[in-house]
């Protein structure tokens, strides 16, 4: 904290604002650290909760989430159920505060915390973090809160000589916990062991965080700019447009006069509708990708994380464009990728290639992050918090972990797939949602594979669906909603070219399809029609009208005016459009 005022008017806090990924993020983003990180970690937590203690406090919600990791080194935060150490308790029996799985037996039980408390929690983020995953778990928080009471630590992928040090801090007695002091002479972390955060694809992380921190605290003041809800927001889309086809892509920045005379990418603005206007001028392109002629399913869309757009190159490479300019900003070096692109958070790619490898690449370097042999996929499908979900060159689906990166698990697919039929999907709330080859859709529990609901016939042919406030949206002959949790019909609307709804593209309460010549978006509360734009003078394709990583591109590209999902399924826009029906040479990049 810098300052405070609790009397006298508004109460108010300063606090230093922390740039860094927490260490769950960088967890999940990075892998699980090596011994000599977890060290260097251990000492520093030590370091602080010595300070804590110190001044008679005990934090009482240690966990991966509260620590921020900093060029400076780990910091520690959120302090709202922090207590004096002889404070009284904040809960009774059963009910919770602190988060499952990192508070002791004692504040399970509603017992009081003391500074043995936060030394429990210390050995379960160490666990952790050397670990790669959680070790009480259960289906839910009862079940978890038993484990902790009653069950023992999962502690097989902590290292032999870690144990020692990590075993005895999960003591069910608080007083049978080692000090501090003898768990800082016991970590005793090598020298140049917190290069972990200070070199590496860590460090560019969190040199990047800081880098926008600062463009955020130096906004111009002498002319008019985005709002700091605004330029967040922003910074979180990408506030880009982007359109693919024919082997080229062209890219588009919303913001107008201002970003052409040299305004900064975060200053982008995405456009609220399609209501007429004027094209605009794209800023950079087109440029050859890796393929040639029209894309289709088995196309690798271009993909837009953050500032770069990651699209297919010579070789079965992938390359990365600035946003802003199109300059090549890396190649990677890894060679026979293939298939979908997938985007984890906002600076990682995933790609697979011809022998089943699936690649964790850096979206802002091209580094390889890390790989997995054992995924052996032919396809990317998709991915949430917790998992990538591909199908295998043998035809099955299989979930591998983002922080493992071993297969979680492995089920025949319950619908039909091949090379030539891939299957589509979309993973949201625990379920996965697959659209096979010949048009049947199923829901998968996410956490183990098994068939929930399904398969049901909703068309002929992969379509990728769309998957929003616990709805699924499939296109096909009818653009259809589903009850993701049952696979009832909540609504149909037929289509009424004949040939069939493409797949659709949900954000902000509205869901996006084509049918035929017309784009459409609907809402998703009622399903009634928001607006309806013909836009083309011929059949579009059934594709999904935005190249989102689960959704193949368009085979054509017909005005400005057509909704592109980047960054983040939130961020959708739809862009000027050219003309109500645009003349070919506008209907293609050049």
């Amino acid at each position: 904290m810098l300052a405070a005022q609790t009397e006298g008017g508004w109460p108010w806090i300063a606090t230093e604002f922390l740039a860094g990924p927490t260490l769950d993020q960088a967890v999940e983003r990075y892998g699980a650290l090596e011994e000599p990180a977890v060290r260097a970690l251990g000492a520093a937590l030590v370091r602080t909760l010595h300070d804590i203690h110190g001044a008679g406090l005990v934090h009482r919600d240690l966990k991966p989430s509260n620590i921020v990791l900093t060029s400076r080194g780990p910091r520690v935060i959120d302090f709202g159920i922090a207590r004096p150490e002889h404070g009284l308790t904040l809960t009774t029996t059963g009910q919770t505060v602190a988060t499952p799985g990192y508070a002791p037996p004692e504040q399970a039980l509603g017992q009081r915390a003391g500074p043995a408390g936060d030394v429990f929690s210390l050995g379960v983020v160490l666990a952790y973090a050397v670990g790669g995953r959680p070790v009480y778990e259960g289906g839910h928080v009862a079940a978890v809160q038993y484990q902790v009471v009653h069950g023992e630590p999962e502690l097989g992928a902590v290292p032999g000589a870690l144990r020692p040090l990590i075993e005895p801090c999960l003591a069910k007695d608080p007083g049978a916990r080692p000090g501090l002091d003898r768990i800082g002479r016991a970590l005793a972390p090598p020298r140049g062991a917190d290069r972990f955060w200070r070199s590496g694809p860590l460090a560019q992380d969190i040199a990047r965080r800081e880098a926008d921190a600062r463009r955020m605290a130096a906004l111009p003041g002498d002319r008019p700019g985005p709002s700091r809800r605004r330029l967040i927001g922003t910074l979180a889309a990408g506030g880009a447009v982007l359109a693919a086809g024919g082997g080229g892509v062209a890219w588009w920045l919303l913001r107008g006069d201002e970003a052409e005379a040299g305004g900064e990418p975060w200053e982008a603005e995405p456009l609220a509708h399609c209501d007429g206007g004027t094209a605009r001028s794209p800023l950079w392109g087109p440029v050859s990708l890796g393929y040639i002629g029209a894309a289709d399913a088995l196309t690798p869309a271009p993909l837009p994380v953050h500032d770069v757009v990651v699209a297919p190159a010579e070789g079965g490479r992938l390359r990365a464009y600035a946003v802003r300019t199109g300059r090549d900003r890396w190649t990677s070096r890894a060679a026979g990728l293939t298939g979908r692109l997938l985007a984890v958070s906002d600076d990682a790619v995933l790609t697979v290639d011809g022998k089943g490898v699936l690649y964790a690449v850096h979206a802002q370097s091209g580094e390889e992050r890390w790989k997995a042999p054992a995924a052996d996929a032919a396809t990317l499908l998709a991915v949430d918090d917790e998992a990538v979900y591909v199908v295998t060159r043998g035809g099955e689906l299989r979930a591998v972990a983002l922080t493992s990166h071993a297969p979680l698990w492995t089920v025949p697919s319950p619908v039909k797939t091949s090379e030539k039929s891939p299957t589509a999907a979309a993973a949201a709330d625990g379920r996965l949602a697959v659209c096979g080859g010949d048009g049947q859709v199923v829901a998968l529990d996410a956490a183990r594979g098994k068939t929930l609901w399904g398969p049901a016939r909703h068309g002929t042919t992969a379509l990728a669906p769309a998957v929003a406030g616990g709805t699924v949206y499939l296109g096909g002959p009818s653009l259809t909603a589903l009850t993701l949790s049952t696979g009832g019909k909540k609504r149909a609307q037929p289509s009424g070219g004949g040939r069939g709804w493409s797949a659709p593209v949900v954000a902000k309460g509205v869901v996006y399809a084509v049918d035929a010549t017309d784009l459409s978006a609907r809402r998703t509360d009622d399903g009634t029609d928001a607006w309806t734009l013909t836009f083309a003078s011929e059949d579009s394709s059934r594709y999904a009208p935005n190249p989102t990583p689960a959704n193949p591109p368009p085979r054509r590209w017909y005005s400005v005016c057509w909704p592109f999902a980047y960054a983040s399924p939130e961020a959708l826009v739809s862009g000027d459009s050219a003309q109500r029906t645009p003349p070919p040479e506008s209907r293609k990049i050049p």
